[in-house]
C-alpha cells in the first residue's frame, strides 16, 4: 500500500508544546467515519472484512479514514515507547486521610474504611431533603445487626428480584449466571454469623455481583461468548473476589457484559442486552453493563467490573451510580481474563462514594507473596465528612475537550462544577491538553492489539462462534502491524508527559464521564449486536487517560438530561491518590444527594415486611 501512503503529523517535542489556556494547540474532535451497522448489514461487512481479498483493502481505507495514517501509522515523534503505565510509588501528602499499615487483612481494612465514613448523626443532618437515596452497606449491616431482617431473607428476594427482571416484559439482561442454591448456602452462613453475633465485617451479608471477566466460583467464566469457559475452565476465584469473600460477601452471580469487552452499549447477542434502569429501551453501556445495572435497579449496593477503556466509568455514568478505576496495579489483577493486560484494571461500581470506598479497601492492596519493596505502594483512605472537606483544591479544565459533547450533558457538567467551587471554595485551572484524539486512537490501537493477539489461539476453532459485532471489533483489531503498535506507545509516553505536567499545577482533571447519555436500544441489534462507532467514540472520550495512561478516575452522578437520563461528571487524579478522588467524589454527591431520582426499574431489598 505503499502507492497510497499518507503524510503523518510531525509532533513537536513535549517540552516545547505550550500547556495553557493560551495554548495554540488545535483541537481535533473525533473523526470516526464508520455507518451504524445491525442485521445483514453487518453480516455482509463482516464478510467483507475476513475476506483475504477484499479485507486487506477494506482495513487499509478504513484505517486512513479514521487518521490511524495520519496520526499514528506514519506519524513522526521522539519519544520512546511506553508499554506497560506502571507507576513508582509516590507520597502525594493528601489531605484528610487515614493510612493503612501493610500487612492488613482484608477485613482490617474494610474496619478502618467503616472508622472514615461520616457519623450518623452528620448523615442525618444532611439528608432531610432527599427524595431517593440507596440502601448502602451500612444500611444492609445495621439491619443485619438489629435481626429487623436476615441475609436469607435478603437473598431470597435478590433470587426473585433476578428471575423476574430476566424474564418478559422486563428482559432486563442483568445476569449471564447466578445460582440460587449457592446464594442460598451463603446467605444461610451468613445469618447464622450474624446470629450468633460473629460477623466476619460490614460486608458479611452483603450481595455484591461479579462482571463475567472475573473468575468467581462455581460459574465458569465465559468474557460474554458461549465458548470461552470451555477453553478456560475457572478453577479458583480471582484476588478481588477472594478479598470479597473473606469480609462475608455474597457473591451472587455473574454479570452481563459486552462481548469479550469490544463494545460501549452492553448489546449482547448471546445474552440479550442489558437494559438501563432509569429506562429499559436504553443501552447500560459497557463493557460492565451488568454490574451497572444491577446497582443501579438496587439488587446490590456494589459490583465488581473491568475497565479496559471505561467500561466501568462510562456504564456508571450512563446508571445513575459510581464508578471508581483505581491506579494500574493497585488493585491485583489475577484471575481476570487477560484480554487487555495493559489497559483493562479491576473497578468498582457502587450506589454511594462510601460504598465504593468500603469495596475499595477490600480489595486493595498487593498480593503478599508478590510483593517486593521497590513494589511497595501505601493506601490512604479519605476522612469523609459533610461539614469539611479538603482544602485548596485546584481542578485543571480543558474548555475545548470538556465542551466536547451534547449541549445537555455539557450544562449538566458545568453547572454541578460550578457549584462544587462555590460550594467549596476550590478553583478551577484552564489548560490545555493536547493530542486528545491522537491518543485515543493510539489506545484504541494498543487495547485491540492485545485482544487480538489473546484472541489468536482461539481464532481459528471460535471466530465464528462470536457475535457479528464482535467478530468485525477482532478483524479491524488484528489489522494493527507491531510499527503502529509502537508508535501508539510512544504517543502513550506523550501523553504521560504531558499530564504529569499538568499534575504538577493541578491536582485532578475533571470532565463529563460520556459526552452523550444513554441512547436507545434497537430492535435490529438484539440478535447480531450492533456497529455503532460514532456514538462508542462520544462514549469513550473522557474515559481513555485513565487506562492508557493507569491513573485513577471516578465518576459520580451530578444529573438528569431532559428524558430522565443520569449524567457522569468525572475525576482524573494522580497515580495513587484514589483517597483524593473519593474525597471529590464524595463531595459532588454531597450536593447532589437533593436531585437524586429513583430509576424506572428498582427492587427495594431492604423494604419492610
Amino acid at each position: 500500500m505503499g502507492l497510497f501512503k499518507s503524510r503523518g503529523v510531525v509532533y513537536k517535542p513535549v517540552k516545547d508544546v505550550n500547556l495553557g489556556s493560551d495554548s495554540t494547540e488545535i483541537y481535533l474532535q473525533a473523526n470516526v467515519k464508520a455507518p451504524r451497522m445491525t442485521g445483514i448489514l453487518v453480516k455482509v461487512f463482516t464478510w467483507f472484512l475476513e475476506s483475504r481479498i477484499f479485507g486487506t483493502l477494506l482495513l487499509y481505507i478504513l484505517k486512513g479514514n479514521n487518521l490511524i495514517h495520519t496520526l499514528i501509522t506514519n506519524a513522526e515523534l521522539e519519544e520512546s515507547p511506553l508499554y506497560v503505565p506502571s507507576h513508582h510509588f509516590e507520597d502525594h501528602k493528601e489531605q484528610e486521610v487515614k493510612s493503612l499499615d501493610s500487612g492488613l487483612t482484608p477485613q482490617e481494612q474494610v474496619q478502618l474504611a467503616i472508622e472514615c465514613l461520616p457519623t450518623s448523626s452528620e448523615k442525618a443532618q444532611n439528608e432531610t431533603d432527599i427524595s431517593f437515596s440507596r440502601w448502602t452497606i451500612m444500611d444492609y449491616y445495621k439491619a443485619y445487626s438489629s435481626e429487623a431482617i436476615t441475609p436469607r431473607v435478603v437473598a431470597e428476594r435478590f433470587i426473585a428480584a433476578v428471575d423476574e427482571s430476566s424474564k418478559p416484559p422486563l428482559s432486563m439482561g442483568f445476569f449471564i449466571n447466578y445460582n440460587p442454591e449457592d446464594i442460598l448456602r451463603q446467605a444461610d452462613e451468613s445469618t447464622l454469623r450474624y446470629q450468633k453475633g460473629e460477623p466476619i465485617s460490614v460486608l458479611d451479608g452483603i450481595p455484591v455481583a461479579v462482571k463475567d471477566e472475573i473468575d468467581c466460583l462455581p460459574y465458569p467464566t465465559t468474557g460474554g461468548t458461549k465458548w470461552l469457559h470451555k477453553e478456560r475452565p475457572c478453577t479458583d476465584d480471582a484476588c478481588c473476589v477472594k478479598r470479597l469473600r473473606l469480609c462475608g460477601a455474597i457473591l451472587v452471580g455473574k454479570t452481563n457484559m459486552h462481548e469479550l469487552g469490544v463494545g460501549t452499549s452492553g448489546i449482547n447477542p448471546h445474552y440479550g442486552a442489558t437494559r438501563n434502569p432509569y429506562d429499559a429501551n436504553k443501552i447500560a453501556g459497557g463493557s460492565s453493563s451488568g454490574s451497572a445495572a444491577v446497582v443501579s435497579a438496587g439488587l446490590c449496593p456494589v459490583a465488581l467490573g473491568v475497565d479496559g477503556g471505561g467500561s466501568v466509568r462510562m456504564p456508571a455514568a450512563l446508571c445513575g451510580v459510581v464508578g471508581l478505576k483505581p491506579t494500574f496495579d493497585r488493585v491485583p489483577h489475577s484471575g481476570v481474563l487477560p484480554l487487555n493486560w495493559t489497559v483493562g484494571m479491576v473497578g468498582i461500581l457502587a450506589g454511594t462514594v462510601e460504598d465504593a470506598l468500603i469495596t475499595y479497601a477490600a480489595i486493595s492492596g498487593e498480593i503478599p507473596s508478590e510483593q517486593s519493596s521497590s513494589t511497595l505502594t501505601k493506601i490512604n483512605l479519605p476522612l469523609l465528612s459533610f461539614s469539611k472537606s479538603i482544602r485548596d483544591i485546584k481542578l485543571a479544565k480543558y474548555d475545548k475537550w470538556f465542551d466536547d459533547c451534547s449541549d445537555e450533558v455539557r450544562l449538566c457538567c458545568t453547572q454541578a462544577l460550578s457549584e462544587l467551587q462555590d460550594y467549596y471554595g476550590w478553583k478551577t485551572i484552564d489548560v490545555t491538553l493536547p493530542d486528545i484524539e491522537a491518543m485515543r486512537l493510539a489506545h484504541y490501537l494498543t487495547i485491540g492489539s492485545e485482544c487480538s493477539t489473546w484472541f489468536d489461539s482461539f481464532r481459528e476453532k471460535h471466530v465464528a462462534e462470536l457475535g457479528w459485532d464482535a467478530r468485525v471489533a477482532l478483524s479491524i483489531y488484528g489489522a494493527f502491524s507491531s510499527k503502529e503498535y509502537i508508535k501508539a506507545q510512544k504517543l502513550r509516553n506523550r501523553q504521560a508527559k504531558f499530564h504529569k505536567r499538568i499534575f504538577a499545577e493541578a491536582d485532578v482533571i475533571v470532565s463529563p464521564t460520556t459526552g452523550v447519555t444513554a441512547y436507545s436500544i434497537q430492535d435490529d441489534a438484539l440478535k447480531t449486536g450492533e456497529l455503532d462507532y460514532v456514538n462508542g467514540a462520544a462514549l469513550v472520550r473522557y474515559s481513555i487517560s485513565g487506562n492508557f495512561l493507569g491513573v485513577p478516575a471516578v465518576t459520580v452522578a451530578v444529573g438528569y438530561d431532559k428524558l430522565g437520563l443520569p449524567i457522569g461528571l468525572q475525576f482524573i487524579g494522580r497515580p495513587w491518590t484514589e483517597a483524593t478522588l473519593i474525597h471529590l467524589a464524595f463531595a459532588m454527591q454531597t450536593i447532589c444527594l437533593s436531585k437524586y431520582r429513583k430509576p424506572k426499574i428498582f427492587y427495594d431489598q431492604l423494604r419492610k415486611y
